[in-house]
């Protein structure tokens, strides 16, 4: 199957199972290449997910100058020293998940006078491998990077454990969303998506079940 037709069936599946207005789909390039990708990005669509900044600046800098409204997010661990390349790049954050990034990213964006939007990442299961912020110390930091540096913050992003029971991790992150008052959600990628949208996902990232799978 190409990779228009998966992502259509994608998109369609997910207007037939969405309860809200609207889900972005953010297709994860990483690892395929800009050749692998150009379709859809002639096809339309304007949302791509990376998580590697070195990555993404040999394959986008260039492409996002020549196209309009590409929008960049950046899903991977970002870290501190790498910062100032992120806000050149990306348009969204979804992994912030500390002070010293949230520090450097607002730094960073006034010197390019740009504005973002971030995503606080929640480790769901507080496990070790995966970034985010334990759920005890999400009042706190929101407040920090919404009130003390004026960071955009948009809503949560978590990767539930591997414990195939993603749908009680999707609840707990939705109801902790509704909690704060946050307008977007994102969770969700090629294996439980239409999950997530049950559990008011505004954002997926979909990877494999587009581009197909990852050499």
């Amino acid at each position: 199957m190409s990779i228009i037709t998966n992502f259509e069936k994608i998109k369609q599946e997910i207007k037939n199972n969405s309860f809200q207005n609207e889900t972005e789909i953010i297709a994860v390039s990483k690892t395929f290449s800009i050749e692998h990708i150009m379709p859809l990005v002639e096809h339309g669509h304007k949302h791509f997910g990376e998580n590697k900044v070195q990555e993404a600046e040999k394959k986008w800098k260039e492409l996002k100058k020549s196209t309009n409204d590409l929008s960049l997010h950046m899903i991977g661990r970002l870290q501190s020293n790498k910062a100032k390349k992120a806000v050149e790049l990306f348009d969204f954050i979804h992994s912030l998940d500390s002070e010293k990034l949230a520090d450097e990213l607002s730094k960073r964006q006034k010197e390019k006078d740009r504005n973002l939007g971030y995503f606080i990442q929640i480790n769901l299961g507080s496990e070790e491998q995966k970034g985010g912020l334990e759920i005890s110390e999400l009042k706190n930091f929101n407040e920090y990077c919404v009130n003390k540096l004026n960071l955009s913050v948009l809503g949560l992003m978590a990767i539930p454990p591997n414990d195939k029971n993603a749908e009680k991790h999707f609840k707990r992150i939705s109801e902790l969303n509704k909690e704060f008052n946050f307008r977007y959600l994102s969770i969700g990628m090629s294996n439980d998506y239409l999950q997530a949208v049950k559990y008011g996902a505004s954002h997926v990232r979909i990877g494999s079940a587009i581009f197909g799978t990852r050499s």
